[in-house]
């Protein structure tokens, strides 16, 4: 059996980073962008709307795993 040591870096066969943020009151999501400042937008047009203040923003973005070589 052979011990391999893995490398990630970022995929850029994968697409842009993808943005979505959700009001921690409601739960409500805005849509999934790949432009961080329209699920912002969307934060600040619910808290208007609603009142509601706290959000969770998350961001994806896609690795690729490989072999690196030549390590041990």
């Amino acid at each position: 059996m052979r011990f391999a040591d893995w490398g990630l870096t970022v995929d850029q066969h994968g697409g842009p980073p993808i943005y979505v943020t959700e009001c921690t009151t409601c739960a409500e999501e805005s849509a999934a962008s790949n432009d961080k400042g329209d699920p912002e937008i969307w934060c600040l047009r619910h808290a208007g709307r609603t009142g509601h203040t706290g959000f969770r923003a998350t961001s994806m973005t896609f690795f690729r795993a490989s072999l690196i070589e030549g390590v041990r």
